[in-house]
């Protein structure tokens, strides 16, 4: 055997050898989570009295495989209320979280358009979520205000 065989072996199994370790050392990335099918939300606020149409939310909710997190993407219409509407998220029937603004555009028939699109780690099981819309207006008795729910968005994974 000659000096040079021996030196290129040593070479491959140390480069063999730094070739495992860095494999070794690389992040293991997490498995991402499977998303259920989007369920569409719909949610019409109307005054009472025959004062209009005071806001309009829709979009999607899904739910992920593993029931600690969904996600949204939704528009809110700004109609006819005063000041402007908003919604709050109910998560299993019981906590209130307020969703997170993504942008604002225009459409017929809105004011101005609220963009809301997330993903919610929830920290917990996740049963349901539910939208609760609420808008105020004038009308010959004073200020009023309404809050009208969505249906409960099951998850269909647990």
């Amino acid at each position: 055997m000659t000096v040079r065989s021996k030196g290129r072996r040593l070479a491959a199994s140390i480069a063999a050898a730094l070739a495992a370790l860095a494999v070794a050392l690389l992040p293991i990335s997490p498995a991402h989570a499977a998303y259920g099918p989007d369920q569409p939300v719909y949610v019409q606020l109307n005054a009472t009295g025959g004062y209009g149409a005071l806001a309009l939310l829709d979009g999607t909710v899904a739910f992920d495989d593993g029931n600690t997190k969904y996600r949204y993407a939704l528009r809110l219409c700004w109609q006819s209320a005063y000041p402007a509407p908003y919604f709050q998220i109910i998560v299993n029937g019981a906590n209130s979280t307020w969703p997170v603004e993504s942008g604002t555009t225009t459409a017929p028939g809105c004011q101005r358009v609220f963009l809301y699109n997330a993903e919610v780690q929830f920290g917990g099981t996740v049963s349901n979520v539910r939208f609760d819309v609420t808008g105020g207006w004038f009308s010959s008795s004073g200020y009023m205000m309404r809050t009208r729910s969505s249906i409960t968005y099951d998850n269909p994974f647990n």
